[in-house]
């Protein structure tokens, strides 16, 4: 029944938590006997199965649950499945969204060697417009997970991709998340590869596009400056946010010391 199944998986985050709080008392449990459940149930022919042990997935990795092996070894290989050309189209979608929301959470190397190859080839999908949105959407993220070479080498081309797609809600996206692109390259790249192309946003043929770039165009103009004399830098969360000087937090020192968020790179998105 699949309810049953959806409630155990709604259940295996707590249980594991439980677990590796009482590792001397179950040493392997989680690895022996929850893990496969949760990877197993990833292809399972209930959506709102799979949905329920992909939200499992994640807080399993947000808590740090999840051993670097089983990662590699079980997981990995599930979603470079889902995702092959040749998948369902629902499983793919759901396959690449899980790709990108877990990237943040993994380690630089294991995002560079199993996940990004898939996701370079997923960009030019054109088969599935929604499959190139999502990784649009979540360019900025891969981006920032895999680090300025690799960013500069495999992804900044497919960028120009998704920025010239004839869907204008890709183009949007690619607006939306130049901010958090551009973040990640070097002074140079921004210069001669970016600017030009964020000039062909902001003269778009859609209002909607066009409108996106210009919200961006500030929080853009900001990565060209100096973060350690601007004060700019990118929280975790993704918004661009001013650090105070020494001076201003001497000056307020009877008040206490906070962040301005200027935009997010994902404020605006659709």
């Amino acid at each position: 029944e699949p309810t049953v199944r959806t409630e155990l998986m709604e259940q295996i985050p707590p249980i594991a938590i439980f677990l590796q709080e009482s590792r001397p008392k179950f040493p392997t449990a989680f690895f022996e006997y929850l893990m496969p459940i949760v990877v197993r149930y990833l292809t399972d022919v209930n959506n709102q199965v799979r949905k329920a042990s992909q939200e499992a997935l994640l807080i399993l990795l947000e808590q740090d649950l999840v051993a670097q092996s089983d990662i590699e070894n079980k997981v990995c290989p599930i979603l470079l499945d889902l995702s092959a050309p040749d998948s369902d189209d629902e499983y793919k979608v759901e396959a690449v969204n899980i790709i990108c929301k877990m990237a943040s959470m993994l380690s630089r190397t294991t995002v560079e060697h199993m996940l990004l190859p898939r996701f370079c080839e997923l960009c030019s999908d054109g088969k599935l417009f929604q499959v190139r949105k999502i990784c649009a959407a979540n360019f900025g993220d891969i981006c920032n997970a895999v680090g300025q070479e690799a960013t500069e080498r495999l992804l900044i081309p497919k960028f120009f991709e998704l920025c010239s797609d004839s869907v204008w809600g890709m183009r949007k996206a690619c607006a939306e998340c130049f901010m958090a692109v551009s973040y990640t390259t070097s002074p140079e790249v921004r210069r001669s590869k970016l600017s030009p192309l964020f000039i062909s946003l902001i003269s778009d043929t859609c209002r909607w596009v066009r409108q996106a770039a210009f919200q961006s165009l500030g929080p853009f103009i900001s990565t060209f400056a100096n973060p350690s004399s601007a004060g700019l830098y990118i929280r975790e969360d993704g918004t661009l946010s001013i650090r105070p000087s020494a001076q201003d937090v001497n000056s307020n020192s009877c008040q206490p010391s906070s962040n301005i968020t200027l935009m997010s790179s994902s404020a605006n998105a659709a």
